[in-house]
Parts: C-alpha cells; structure tokens; sequence
C-alpha cells in the first residue's frame, strides 16, 4: 500500500460568496498536497491543469524527486549510492521488489534472467516482416505487445508478477539486440549463460563470426549506470502513460508497450537522439560550435541547445555528476578522445559550465547530453538511443504498474476538460447546406 502520508491542515477554496475547505496532505518527505478528490462533488467545478503540471495523479513510494535540490532517490536509496555500489539487476530487483536483494535473492534472480533471455522462436520470424528501415522502438513496443500471447499466464497478473518481470527484462534486452542486428542483416547472436546482464546484451549486440566482440569492462560499468540512472523518474510522461493504461485493467505487456511509444517522442525519451543530431549538425557546419552558442542566445532564433536543463532539475542533473566520470572514463579506455563529434560536445559543456548566460538560466548539461556521447562511443546506433532508454526505463514502468493495480485507491484514469466549442447548433439537411 503506497498511501503513506498524513492529514498536516486544511486549505480553503472560496469560490463567490461560499467557502470550502479541503484537507492537506503531506508525503513522507514533507511534499504537501492539497486533496481535491471531493472538489467536483462539494462545489460542481474542476481544476484545469494542462499538462498536470501541478496535479498529483496518485501516492507513490518508489521513488523520491527534488528537482529545487537535486535529489533522486529510489525506494528511499540514493542514486547516488545505488549508481555507485549496485549492478543494474540490483537496481532492477529493487525498484519491482521494495528492497535490495541478498545475495541469495540476487543469484536467484540473475537465474531467472538467464532463463528467460531466449525468444520463443516463432517470435523471431516477426523480425522478418518489418521493413528493413523500421524504427526500433516501433519494433520494441509491437514485440513487447506480443508476448502476451505467448505466455497467457499473465491473465491472473500479480500472481506471476515475478516471473513475468524477470521475463521482461531479459526478453526486452535480447529483442532489442535482436532488431539490431535484423536491420543490419547481419546473423543474431543469442545470449550467453556466463555473461552479466549488460555484458549479454553488448555481446548480443556487436559480436560476429568474423569479429569477435571483447567485453571492455569500462564499457560494461558505464552501461550498468546509464540503465541505473534512467531506471525511474517519478511520474514522467510514460510513466503515467503506463500506469493510466494499466488503469484500464489491462495486462502489463500492453502497459508498457503503450509506455514504451511514449519514450518514443522526442520531447521524453528521443532527447539523446537530438544531442547527437545537433552534434552532426554543428560538426557538418564546419565545427563552429561557438556559432550554434550564439544562436542558441538569440531570442529570435528557434534554435536550442539540446541536452542542456531540465524540466524538473533546477540546478544540476544529479545523474549528471556520475554519468560525466563514466563518459570520460570510456573515452579513454576506448582511445576516443579526438572524436570530432565528441571534441564538439565537450568543448560546449565547457561553455555550459562557464558562461554566465547558462549559468543564470541554469541550463547545465543534463543526462541526455552524456548518455548520447556514451552511446555513440561504445558502437550504439542514433536510432538505438530510446531503446536503450526504455531498457532503463522497464523496472520502474513494472513497478509502477504493480503499484497502480495494488493500490486501494485505484481507478481507471478519466481527466477531465474544459469545453470551448460551439453551443448547440441547429441540424441542416445535407441539401439545404451552403
């Protein structure tokens, strides 16, 4: 149960000549709500709240996002430590179990990855039918979706929560390298038995028969922190697009296949995509990075430095302080220093970091930024970047689902609106229309 806080007061709502008053809530951390679940039944009004910006859809105990200080935490662990001490799978049992694994736990675990890591083999003839150039997040959401009709066990979910997690996890990571190598046409790779879970996929990945792939362990540290950062945020766009779909009562493949096309948009999880596309596009303008600045200053140009501030953080990205040191670390160990793409991003951190125009708007370089240049270093494809977010991304979606069919609170998601169309209109005949 995630309804962990406490009535700290009341507010009052006068609306003309009448007075409401409504309880304050307060979360474990001291976050403060006002409650307006009676609002419509007491005063017949809505709120309106375009985007819900500052509506809280539910009560959550996963994780905990200060964006005024800088803190993220999951299940009460800071991303700091977790990033810092744990594996991904660590991470991974954490956020769908509530609590850190033993070691017993953890190996149990780790097993139940490994055994569930082939695809069922009538599913990889479905590779065969998109077209050579398909998106691979269209591909990633359209196999989650399906897998439901390989392992209809799911029809009583919370029972075989456990295993269905543990089979999302290693599936997900087995079709996404899976798609990669379908679109190169290139011979897959399956899993391997004696390999971590991000060893696994980079083997998946980029080994070959006539290039054996050498597993960097700079590479495969980095790796395990990109998923650990991006592992939850709170209720961010896929996150309730998940948990709003879920509402519905529908199974959790499908849930998360919908979040899945969420992460897709370029404004959530496309943003690393854009990092390395603005990139090349600076480079190919001769590499005149001081150029885009200026531009980016212009109130009157459209264009953006992308991978700099966040919506939510208003100073520092606090995945950022972690993911920066990974990044310089796989630049060394794989001798990419002199990237030309790379010497151009550092060179605008370093302007990030130092130019009073960013430092008064607090645009400093967010997750995005680095995880792009990590990608790109390690062999990943741009168009492969949302789909190694939405790897991240997966425990916090099934535990979000979990907590959303749990909850006592629970009930199909139904935002209301605001009409402004036009008034009733008398009906014209199709002959008498001008």
């Amino acid at each position: 149960m995630s309804e962990k806080y406490k009535i700290c007061g009341n507010a009052e709502v006068r609306i003309d000549d009448q007075v409401f008053t409504l309880p304050v809530f307060e979360g474990s951390e001291g976050e403060r709500a006002i409650d307006i679940r009676k609002l419509r039944s007491e005063t017949g009004l809505i709120t309106l709240d375009s985007g819900y910006m500052n509506t809280g859809s539910c009560t959550s105990n996963i994780t905990f996002l200060d964006g005024e200080k800088s803190v993220l935490h999951y299940r009460g662990y800071s991303i700091e430590d977790l990033a810092d001490q744990c594996s991904f799978v660590e991470v991974a049992y954490l956020l769908i179990h509530s609590k850190l694994p033993t070691n017993v736990e953890l190996d149990g675990f780790k097993r139940q990855l490994n055994d569930h890591s082939i695809l069922h083999e009538d599913m990889i003839h479905f590779f065969d039918r998109f077209p050579p150039a398909a998106s691979p997040m269209s591909i990633l959401s359209s196999m989650v979706n399906s897998l439901h009709n390989f392992y209809p066990e799911m029809d009583d979910p919370l029972e075989t929560l456990n295993i269905t997690a543990a089979r999302l996890l290693s599936k997900v990571r087995t079709i996404a390298a899976f798609s990669y190598k379908k679109s190169n046409g290139y011979p897959l790779v399956y899993p391997r038995f004696n390999l971590s879970y991000c060893a696994n996929f980079l083997n998946m990945m980029f080994d070959s028969p006539v290039r054996p792939y050498l597993i960097n362990d700079v590479v495969v540290d980095a790796l395990n922190k990109l998923l650990i950062l991006h592992g939850d945020h709170e209720q961010n766009c896929s996150t309730a697009t998940v948990r709003m779909v879920g509402s519905a009562r529908v199974n959790v493949y499908a849930s998360i296949s919908a979040g899945i096309n969420a992460l897709w948009g370029p404004l959530h999880g496309g943003a690393n995509q854009a990092v390395m596309e603005m990139l090349e596009e600076i480079h190919q303008d001769g590499g005149n990075y001081r150029k885009f600045i200026e531009k980016a200053k212009d109130p009157d140009d459209p264009f953006r430095l992308v991978g700099f501030g966040h919506r939510v953080y208003k100073s520092h990205d606090p995945r950022c302080r972690i993911i920066k040191k990974a990044c310089d670390d796989v630049l060394k160990s794989l001798q990419m220093e002199d990237d030309p793409l790379l010497a151009i991003a550092k060179e605008l951190e370093e302007v990030a970091l130092s130019d009073e125009y960013f430092i008064e708007r607090r645009l400093y370089p967010n997750v995005d930024f680095y995880s792009g240049i990590i990608y790109r270093a390690i062999g990943i494809p741009t168009n492969m970047f949302t789909v190694m977010f939405a790897l991240g991304r997966l425990p916090g979606w099934i535990a979000h689902w979990e907590e959303m069919w749990k909850s006592p609170d629970a009930r199909i998601s139904r935002p209301r609106q605001i009409y402004t169309g036009p008034l009733l209109r008398k009906f014209v005949p199709i002959e008498e229309r001008e």
